[in-house]
Protein backbone atom coordinates (compact mmCIF):
# COMPACT_ATOMS: atom_id res chain seq x y z
CA UNK A 1 0.00 0.00 0.00
CA UNK A 2 1.39 3.65 -1.37
CA UNK A 3 2.71 5.71 1.76
CA UNK A 4 0.15 8.37 1.13
CA UNK A 5 -2.57 5.71 2.49
CA UNK A 6 -0.65 3.05 4.61
CA UNK A 7 -0.88 5.16 7.70
CA UNK A 8 -4.62 5.99 7.49
CA UNK A 9 -5.46 2.51 6.90
CA UNK A 10 -3.35 1.18 9.38
CA UNK A 11 -5.65 4.22 11.87
CA UNK A 12 -8.65 2.83 10.35
CA UNK A 13 -8.13 -1.00 11.15
CA UNK A 14 -6.74 -0.59 14.63
CA UNK A 15 -10.72 1.56 14.82
CA UNK A 16 -12.41 -1.67 13.36
CA UNK A 17 -10.46 -3.62 15.98
CA UNK A 18 -10.76 -1.44 18.75
CA UNK A 19 -14.29 0.30 18.64
CA UNK A 20 -16.01 -2.41 16.49
CA UNK A 21 -14.34 -5.35 18.17
CA UNK A 22 -13.72 -6.94 14.76
CA UNK A 23 -12.23 -10.18 13.88
CA UNK A 24 -8.73 -11.17 12.73
CA UNK A 25 -10.52 -12.76 9.98
CA UNK A 26 -12.38 -9.33 9.12
CA UNK A 27 -9.30 -7.13 9.77
CA UNK A 28 -7.54 -9.26 7.18
CA UNK A 29 -9.85 -8.89 4.37
CA UNK A 30 -10.34 -5.26 4.47
CA UNK A 31 -6.60 -4.97 4.60
CA UNK A 32 -6.72 -6.93 1.43
CA UNK A 33 -9.61 -4.67 -0.10
CA UNK A 34 -7.87 -1.68 0.88
CA UNK A 35 -4.37 -3.04 -0.72
CA UNK A 36 -5.95 -3.98 -3.87
CA UNK A 37 -7.47 -0.95 -3.81
CA UNK A 38 -4.13 1.30 -3.79
CA UNK A 39 -2.64 -0.79 -6.18
CA UNK A 40 -5.18 -0.20 -8.87
CA UNK A 41 -5.61 3.62 -8.03
CA UNK A 42 -1.44 4.04 -8.59
CA UNK A 43 -1.95 3.39 -11.99
CA UNK A 44 -4.19 6.33 -12.24
CA UNK A 45 -1.56 8.21 -10.54
CA UNK A 46 -3.24 8.38 -7.41
CA UNK A 47 -3.79 7.87 -3.75
CA UNK A 48 -6.43 6.09 -1.69
CA UNK A 49 -5.81 9.36 0.41
CA UNK A 50 -6.43 11.69 -2.87
CA UNK A 51 -8.84 9.58 -5.09
CA UNK A 52 -11.89 11.67 -6.39
CA UNK A 53 -15.11 9.89 -7.03
CA UNK A 54 -13.93 9.19 -11.21
CA UNK A 55 -11.45 7.06 -9.67
CA UNK A 56 -13.57 5.05 -7.13
CA UNK A 57 -16.05 4.53 -9.87
CA UNK A 58 -13.09 3.09 -12.30
CA UNK A 59 -11.92 0.81 -9.54
CA UNK A 60 -15.49 -0.88 -9.55
CA UNK A 61 -15.64 -1.27 -13.10
CA UNK A 62 -12.22 -2.85 -12.99
CA UNK A 63 -13.26 -5.43 -10.99
CA UNK A 64 -16.11 -6.11 -12.57
CA UNK A 65 -13.94 -6.89 -16.16
CA UNK A 66 -11.52 -8.69 -13.94
CA UNK A 67 -14.73 -11.06 -13.15
CA UNK A 68 -15.71 -10.34 -9.59
CA UNK A 69 -19.47 -11.28 -9.04
CA UNK A 70 -22.03 -7.54 -8.00
CA UNK A 71 -21.79 -9.34 -4.68
CA UNK A 72 -17.83 -8.87 -4.76
CA UNK A 73 -17.88 -5.49 -6.00
CA UNK A 74 -20.44 -4.17 -3.56
CA UNK A 75 -18.53 -5.68 -0.18
CA UNK A 76 -15.30 -3.96 -1.53
CA UNK A 77 -17.54 -0.94 -2.15
CA UNK A 78 -18.46 -1.37 1.31
CA UNK A 79 -14.71 -1.19 2.45
CA UNK A 80 -13.92 1.37 0.72
CA UNK A 81 -17.06 3.57 2.11
CA UNK A 82 -16.18 2.86 5.69
CA UNK A 83 -12.76 3.91 5.21
CA UNK A 84 -13.57 7.31 3.80
CA UNK A 85 -16.19 8.15 6.33
CA UNK A 86 -13.40 7.40 8.95
CA UNK A 87 -11.04 9.60 6.93
CA UNK A 88 -13.45 12.28 7.20
CA UNK A 89 -14.57 11.62 10.93
CA UNK A 90 -10.93 12.00 11.81
CA UNK A 91 -10.71 15.46 9.58
CA UNK A 92 -8.12 13.57 7.43
CA UNK A 93 -10.61 14.41 4.15
CA UNK A 94 -13.41 17.00 3.67
CA UNK A 95 -14.95 14.99 1.42
CA UNK A 96 -16.56 11.10 0.58
CA UNK A 97 -15.73 10.18 -2.69
CA UNK A 98 -18.15 7.30 -2.58
CA UNK A 99 -20.79 9.42 -1.70
CA UNK A 100 -22.25 9.44 -5.10
CA UNK A 101 -21.04 6.04 -6.07
CA UNK A 102 -24.19 3.73 -6.48
CA UNK A 103 -23.88 -0.29 -5.11
CA UNK A 104 -23.71 -2.98 -8.44
CA UNK A 105 -26.94 -4.29 -8.35
CA UNK A 106 -26.92 -8.11 -7.42
CA UNK A 107 -29.29 -10.86 -7.33
CA UNK A 108 -30.35 -12.24 -4.02
CA UNK A 109 -30.03 -15.82 -4.10
CA UNK A 110 -32.13 -18.28 -2.19
CA UNK A 111 -29.98 -19.65 0.50
CA UNK A 112 -29.20 -23.50 0.23
CA UNK A 113 -30.66 -25.52 2.22
CA UNK A 114 -31.01 -29.27 3.69
CA UNK A 115 -34.50 -30.71 4.66
CA UNK A 116 -35.34 -31.91 7.91
CA UNK A 117 -35.17 -35.91 6.47
CA UNK A 118 -31.41 -34.84 5.12
CA UNK A 119 -30.28 -33.08 8.70
CA UNK A 120 -31.87 -36.27 10.55
CA UNK A 121 -29.73 -38.10 8.02
CA UNK A 122 -26.36 -36.52 9.51
CA UNK A 123 -27.58 -37.16 12.46
CA UNK A 124 -27.81 -40.81 12.71
CA UNK A 125 -24.70 -41.12 10.49
CA UNK A 126 -23.00 -39.16 13.31
CA UNK A 127 -24.51 -41.50 16.10
CA UNK A 128 -23.53 -44.45 14.07
CA UNK A 129 -20.12 -43.27 13.52
CA UNK A 130 -19.38 -43.51 17.49
CA UNK A 131 -20.82 -46.95 17.51
CA UNK A 132 -18.43 -48.40 14.85
CA UNK A 133 -15.71 -46.40 16.36
CA UNK A 134 -12.47 -48.92 16.77
CA UNK A 135 -10.58 -46.93 19.70
CA UNK A 136 -11.25 -44.81 22.32
CA UNK A 137 -9.57 -41.90 20.56
CA UNK A 138 -11.47 -42.21 17.69
CA UNK A 139 -14.57 -42.53 19.70
CA UNK A 140 -13.38 -39.32 21.49
CA UNK A 141 -13.38 -37.48 18.11
CA UNK A 142 -16.88 -39.04 16.97
CA UNK A 143 -18.48 -37.76 20.34
CA UNK A 144 -17.34 -34.51 20.10
CA UNK A 145 -18.44 -33.92 15.91
CA UNK A 146 -21.66 -35.36 17.04
CA UNK A 147 -21.85 -32.52 19.67
CA UNK A 148 -20.66 -30.07 17.53
CA UNK A 149 -23.20 -31.00 14.39
CA UNK A 150 -25.83 -30.76 17.31
CA UNK A 151 -24.87 -27.36 18.70
CA UNK A 152 -24.98 -26.08 15.43
CA UNK A 153 -28.40 -27.11 14.14
CA UNK A 154 -29.99 -26.26 17.65
CA UNK A 155 -28.80 -22.82 17.81
CA UNK A 156 -27.60 -21.75 13.89
CA UNK A 157 -24.51 -20.04 14.91
CA UNK A 158 -21.78 -18.89 12.95
CA UNK A 159 -19.35 -21.65 12.44
CA UNK A 160 -16.52 -19.29 13.56
CA UNK A 161 -18.62 -18.87 17.09
CA UNK A 162 -19.57 -22.58 17.29
CA UNK A 163 -15.46 -24.00 17.30
CA UNK A 164 -14.94 -21.16 19.82
CA UNK A 165 -17.11 -21.56 22.46
CA UNK A 166 -15.24 -21.32 25.98
CA UNK A 167 -15.38 -23.41 28.45
CA UNK A 168 -17.96 -21.66 30.86
CA UNK A 169 -20.10 -20.95 27.90
CA UNK A 170 -23.20 -22.82 29.31
CA UNK A 171 -26.04 -20.97 31.59
CA UNK A 172 -28.50 -21.33 33.19
CA UNK A 173 -28.21 -25.13 33.94
CA UNK A 174 -27.36 -25.88 30.78
CA UNK A 175 -30.50 -24.63 28.73
CA UNK A 176 -28.90 -21.52 26.92
CA UNK A 177 -25.74 -20.92 25.71
CA UNK A 178 -24.49 -17.08 25.54
CA UNK A 179 -23.10 -16.85 22.28
CA UNK A 180 -20.01 -13.72 21.89
CA UNK A 181 -20.69 -13.30 18.19
CA UNK A 182 -20.02 -10.23 15.67
CA UNK A 183 -19.21 -6.84 17.00
CA UNK A 184 -18.44 -8.61 20.01
CA UNK A 185 -22.09 -8.73 20.69
CA UNK A 186 -23.40 -11.22 22.93
CA UNK A 187 -26.42 -13.01 22.40
CA UNK A 188 -28.46 -15.95 24.62
CA UNK A 189 -29.34 -19.13 22.55
CA UNK A 190 -32.07 -21.75 24.11
CA UNK A 191 -30.28 -25.37 23.91
CA UNK A 192 -32.54 -28.82 22.36
CA UNK A 193 -32.37 -31.53 24.96
CA UNK A 194 -30.57 -33.86 22.15
CA UNK A 195 -28.31 -30.94 21.71
CA UNK A 196 -27.51 -30.82 25.44
CA UNK A 197 -27.30 -34.28 26.04
CA UNK A 198 -24.37 -34.68 23.02
CA UNK A 199 -22.32 -31.34 24.78
CA UNK A 200 -22.62 -33.12 28.28
CA UNK A 201 -21.22 -36.64 26.67
CA UNK A 202 -19.04 -34.59 24.95
CA UNK A 203 -17.85 -32.83 28.42
CA UNK A 204 -17.56 -36.06 30.25
CA UNK A 205 -15.36 -38.00 27.31
CA UNK A 206 -12.93 -35.40 27.11
CA UNK A 207 -12.45 -35.11 31.04
CA UNK A 208 -12.30 -38.77 31.64
CA UNK A 209 -8.80 -38.62 29.09
CA UNK A 210 -7.27 -35.68 30.79
CA UNK A 211 -4.20 -36.41 32.62
CA UNK A 212 -3.79 -35.09 36.23
CA UNK A 213 -1.72 -31.82 36.45
CA UNK A 214 -3.73 -30.59 32.92
CA UNK A 215 -4.76 -26.88 33.10
CA UNK A 216 -8.42 -26.56 32.98
CA UNK A 217 -9.69 -26.12 29.17
CA UNK A 218 -10.28 -22.89 28.12
CA UNK A 219 -12.53 -23.88 25.48
CA UNK A 220 -15.44 -26.22 25.06
CA UNK A 221 -13.44 -27.88 21.83
CA UNK A 222 -9.97 -27.48 22.93
CA UNK A 223 -7.60 -28.30 20.19
CA UNK A 224 -3.33 -28.30 19.46
CA UNK A 225 -3.77 -25.32 17.75
CA UNK A 226 -2.55 -21.51 17.05
CA UNK A 227 -5.78 -20.16 18.78
CA UNK A 228 -6.22 -23.46 21.15
CA UNK A 229 -9.54 -24.36 19.54
CA UNK A 230 -10.99 -26.46 17.15
CA UNK A 231 -10.56 -24.68 13.56
CA UNK A 232 -13.58 -23.81 11.37
CA UNK A 233 -11.66 -25.37 8.22
CA UNK A 234 -11.35 -29.03 10.32
CA UNK A 235 -15.14 -28.90 11.15
CA UNK A 236 -16.06 -28.25 7.79
CA UNK A 237 -13.73 -31.24 6.02
CA UNK A 238 -15.20 -34.05 8.99
CA UNK A 239 -18.83 -32.04 8.04
CA UNK A 240 -18.56 -33.03 4.32
CA UNK A 241 -16.91 -36.45 5.45
CA UNK A 242 -20.14 -37.45 7.54
CA UNK A 243 -22.19 -36.06 4.50
CA UNK A 244 -20.35 -38.52 2.29
CA UNK A 245 -21.23 -41.66 4.66
CA UNK A 246 -24.52 -40.39 5.08
CA UNK A 247 -24.80 -40.51 1.21
CA UNK A 248 -25.82 -36.95 0.73
CA UNK A 249 -23.68 -35.03 -1.97
CA UNK A 250 -20.86 -33.29 -0.19
CA UNK A 251 -21.34 -29.95 -2.73
CA UNK A 252 -24.98 -29.88 -0.84
CA UNK A 253 -23.57 -29.34 3.01
CA UNK A 254 -21.15 -26.88 4.33
CA UNK A 255 -21.58 -25.22 8.13
CA UNK A 256 -23.70 -22.23 6.66
CA UNK A 257 -25.97 -24.39 4.93
CA UNK A 258 -26.57 -25.57 8.26
CA UNK A 259 -27.31 -22.40 9.67
CA UNK A 260 -29.53 -21.88 6.88
CA UNK A 261 -31.73 -25.08 7.46
CA UNK A 262 -31.63 -23.91 11.92
CA UNK A 263 -33.30 -20.98 10.41
CA UNK A 264 -35.27 -22.23 7.45
CA UNK A 265 -37.15 -25.02 9.45
CA UNK A 266 -37.63 -22.61 12.53
CA UNK A 267 -40.13 -20.42 10.27
CA UNK A 268 -41.22 -23.33 8.37
CA UNK A 269 -42.54 -24.47 11.78
CA UNK A 270 -44.16 -21.09 12.56
CA UNK A 271 -41.04 -19.27 14.37
CA UNK A 272 -41.51 -15.06 14.00
CA UNK A 273 -38.98 -13.61 11.70
CA UNK A 274 -37.45 -11.42 14.47
CA UNK A 275 -37.31 -14.17 16.90
CA UNK A 276 -35.24 -16.17 14.18
CA UNK A 277 -33.00 -12.60 13.47
CA UNK A 278 -32.51 -13.06 17.20
CA UNK A 279 -31.52 -16.11 17.24
CA UNK A 280 -29.07 -15.61 14.39
CA UNK A 281 -27.44 -12.56 15.69
CA UNK A 282 -28.13 -10.72 12.52
CA UNK A 283 -27.73 -7.19 13.25
CA UNK A 284 -30.31 -6.27 10.57
CA UNK A 285 -33.80 -7.97 10.01
CA UNK A 286 -33.40 -7.37 6.07
CA UNK A 287 -30.20 -10.07 6.06
CA UNK A 288 -33.04 -12.41 7.97
CA UNK A 289 -35.57 -11.95 5.16
CA UNK A 290 -33.36 -13.75 2.69
CA UNK A 291 -35.61 -16.64 4.45
CA UNK A 292 -39.00 -14.92 3.74
CA UNK A 293 -39.42 -17.69 0.85
CA UNK A 294 -39.83 -19.90 3.48
CA UNK A 295 -42.79 -17.48 4.71
CA UNK A 296 -44.11 -17.13 1.69
CA UNK A 297 -44.76 -20.85 1.19
CA UNK A 298 -46.28 -21.29 4.97
CA UNK A 299 -48.68 -18.58 4.86
CA UNK A 300 -49.53 -19.55 1.73
CA UNK A 301 -50.39 -23.12 2.44
CA UNK A 302 -52.36 -21.53 6.03
CA UNK A 303 -54.64 -19.17 3.39
CA UNK A 304 -55.05 -22.67 1.41
CA UNK A 305 -55.98 -24.85 4.27
CA UNK A 306 -57.92 -22.62 6.68
CA UNK A 307 -59.89 -20.26 4.17
CA UNK A 308 -63.25 -21.12 3.50
CA UNK A 309 -63.38 -19.57 0.32
CA UNK A 310 -59.98 -21.05 -0.65
CA UNK A 311 -61.11 -24.92 0.69
CA UNK A 312 -64.56 -24.29 -1.22
CA UNK A 313 -62.25 -23.68 -4.71
CA UNK A 314 -60.08 -26.27 -4.59
CA UNK A 315 -62.89 -28.47 -3.98
CA UNK A 316 -64.56 -27.18 -7.04
CA UNK A 317 -61.65 -28.02 -9.02
CA UNK A 318 -61.67 -31.11 -7.61
CA UNK A 319 -65.57 -31.71 -8.66
CA UNK A 320 -64.47 -30.04 -11.90
CA UNK A 321 -61.98 -32.59 -12.69
CA UNK A 322 -63.94 -35.31 -11.97
CA UNK A 323 -66.21 -34.73 -14.06
CA UNK A 324 -64.19 -34.32 -16.69
CA UNK A 325 -62.30 -37.61 -15.93
CA UNK A 326 -65.44 -39.32 -15.98
CA UNK A 327 -66.87 -37.56 -19.62
CA UNK A 328 -63.71 -38.79 -21.53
Amino acid sequence: MGTAGLAQAEAFLEMLSAERGAALNTLDAYRRDLEDAAGFLATRKTTLLSAESDDIRALIEDLADRGFAPSSQSRRLSALRQFYRFLHTEGMRGDDPTGIIDSPRKARSLPKILSVEEVSRLLEQAEADIANAETDFEKRQKIRFRALLELLYATGMRVSELVGLPERVLADGGRFLVVRGKGNKERMVPLSGPAKAAVAEWIKARNAARLDGDDEPEWLFPASSDSGHLSRQVFARDLKSLAGRAGIPTRLVSPHVLRHAFASHLLANGADLRAVQELLGHADISTTQIYTHVLDERLRQLVTEHHPLAKNAINRDEARNHTVARGK
